[in-house]
């Protein structure tokens, strides 16, 4: 058997602010918006990788995610640059217990969800760490 990931749901109190933030963040478009005002993103340059969709809901998040994205610098960038350019579009810092002496950065987007920049910018062929 042999699965891939389709898409991503991400719950949200705000979805076309939260859609505002992950299109600028990943470099997606808006793909299209159904009548239950689901925002469904893909990635703008039209290559594969897992849509995003935003499901409107009535309450905000109160917990820790059980699952979230691990994100990694491409196209020349830095962990750090792209934290920056993270935190100028909406994210702030996160702390979800992760210590000091991590080498990714916690940050969560505008309705609270955690994600982490890593600080390696090229896929590791080996991931030996679980966290």
């Amino acid at each position: 058997m042999s699965l891939v990931i389709s898409s991503i749901a991400l719950d949200a109190a705000d979805p076309p602010r939260l859609a505002e933030f992950w299109t600028q963040a990943l470099g997606y478009r808006i793909a299209e918006t159904n009548d239950a005002d689901v925002i469904s993103l893909v990635r703008a340059d039209g290559s594969a990788g897992p849509d995003i969709d935003i499901i409107p809901v009535h309450e905000r998040k109160t917990l820790k995610n059980r699952l979230h994205l691990d994100l990694r610098a491409a196209h020349g960038s830095t962990q750090h640059q792209e934290v920056e350019r993270l935190l100028a579009l909406g994210a702030v810092r996160a702390d979800v217990g992760q210590g000091t002496e991590v080498d990714w950065v916690v940050l969560a987007d505008p309705e609270g969800n955690e994600f982490c920049v890593l600080s390696r910018s090229e896929a590791a062929p080996d991931r030996q760490a679980v966290r």
